[in-house]
């Protein structure tokens, strides 16, 4: 029988546009939170008329990549639609269904971060458990939290899987904003800090399980506690 033959189709220049755009973003050429050039200056920058132009950012904002905003431009709200999906359903969410996911997620990226870890892995968190001691000590609550969250993600990526590591990569700050922080008094540091140490010794020592269990145990001490300013509290050793 003879095959149909489909019909060429050539891309609209509005949506070349839309993917070198989306490139353009995707790869840091925009990084988030930044205000994109003035629309006069992308026609000329582009060569491309300004409904091309119009009809190509406005594509971006509803895939959520872009944010318009009045009498300020247009910024840089995501690198990808799958972060500004992500990003936006957390932000919905009950605050237990975020508690959960973020279980699973960390839960299993450390059991697998124990089979998989290279040793400059382990060294690398090592010296990052080192940098939330020094902050907490410090009572920098903003820098323990920074700290915090490029070690969770250093976990993640020692796990190995792509495809994790990218959904903790744009889901992780969500999660752990809408949960909220520790409450810093002397106690709680104490025990967020020696939870974070036996999961680098259980990763270091290729203990899945152990790494597992540390990795919830360390979720369920954020649940546990409900947010305050680390600046108000005493710092480790301060009784």
């Amino acid at each position: 029988m003879k095959r149909i033959s489909a019909p060429r189709r050539t891309a609209s220049l509005s949506a070349q546009l839309v993917e070198s755009l989306r490139s353009h973003i995707e790869t840091g050429g925009w990084p988030v939170g930044t205000r994109i050039p003035p629309e006069q200056a992308l026609m000329e920058e582009l060569g491309v008329g300004r409904s091309t132009l119009r009809e190509a950012i406005g594509a971006l904002v509803h895939l959520g990549l872009l944010e318009p905003r009045a009498g300020d431009g247009t910024y840089v709200r995501s690198a990808s639609e799958l972060q500004s999906v992500l990003v936006r359903r957390a932000g919905a969410a009950r605050r237990n269904d975020v508690l959960e996911l973020r279980t699973v997620l960390e839960e299993y990226a450390s059991g697998a971060a124990a089979l998989r870890r290279s040793e400059e892995q382990v060294r690398e968190l090592r010296a990052l458990l080192a940098d939330a001691e020094a902050a907490v000590l410090g009572r920098d609550g903003a820098g323990a939290t920074a700290v915090d969250a490029l070690f969770h993600r250093s976990v993640v990526r020692a796990s190995g899987n792509d495809l994790l590591i990218e959904v903790y990569d744009y889901l992780g700050t969500a999660l752990s904003s809408h949960l909220g922080g520790l409450t810093w008094d002397t106690a709680h540091a104490e025990e967020h800090g020696e939870l974070h140490r036996r999961l680098v010794d259980a990763i270091e020592a290729r203990d899945a399980g152990g790494a597992r269990e540390a990795a919830a145990a360390i979720v369920r001490l954020s649940d546990g506690h409900p947010p305050a300013d680390p600046a108000e509290a005493p710092a480790p050793g301060e009784r």
